[in-house]
């Protein structure tokens, strides 16, 4: 009996070990995942980011090589570039209804009013009907090593030519509206690089 009536219990020194050793292993545990989640989290939204900037990069190239910037390169590629980076939501939004009527109208416009038909929507007009004919065999070819590679190579082709046609890398992006062109073409080569090395 304790000093006021209380019965004093013993500690066992073996269980509070093991209650300890639990904790910490449950601490150790909770840490693993939430440095697998970030990791994980972190790497989705790099690939995700680097994947849209690369869409909008070779977008608004395509519509600049077609309006005001000439140049020696072959930009048709942007279009099988684009094929194969453009984020699901949108690929699957324009292989529906509403690219089959964009392909129609540009089809309808291309046949019967060919003075009216802008040179400059020839390259967008080929990507809606690429989008819109291309079979699921090849279009399930975008998401996997195929589509990979060969947005690589188209990547790897733009940047080299487009640094060569300037005389080298700093000038690249020394030349008027030079620079955003110069990390518009990086992107490309970027993303799926990155692509390429997740899959490794």
């Amino acid at each position: 009996m304790g000093k006021f009536g209380y019965l004093a219990m013993k500690t066992d020194d073996a269980s509070t070990d093991e209650i300890k050793s639990d904790f910490k292993e449950i601490g150790l545990a909770v840490k693993k995942l939430g440095t697998h989640t970030v990791g994980l989290l972190g790497a989705g939204l790099l690939t995700s980011l680097l994947q849209w900037l690369a869409t909008i990069a070779a977008i608004y190239l395509l519509i600049l090589d077609r309006t005001n910037w000439r140049t020696h390169m072959l930009t048709s590629l942007l279009v099988p570039y684009i094929f194969f980076n453009l984020p699901s939501i949108i690929f699957s939004f324009l292989r529906g209804e509403v690219g089959k009527w964009i392909a129609f109208i540009a089809v309808i416009l291309r046949l019967f009013f060919p003075k009216r038909f802008p040179e400059w929507l020839e390259m967008p007009g080929s990507l809606i009907l690429l989008l819109v004919v291309t079979p699921d065999l090849i279009a399930n070819f975008r998401n996997g090593f195929v589509g990979v590679i060969a947005s690589l190579l188209i990547g790897a082709y733009l940047l080299q030519e487009h640094i060569r046609s300037r005389g080298g890398f700093r000038n690249s992006f020394a030349e008027k509206r030079g620079f955003f062109n110069t990390i518009g073409i990086i992107l490309l080569f970027v993303s799926p690089l990155w692509e390429l090395i997740k899959l490794i």
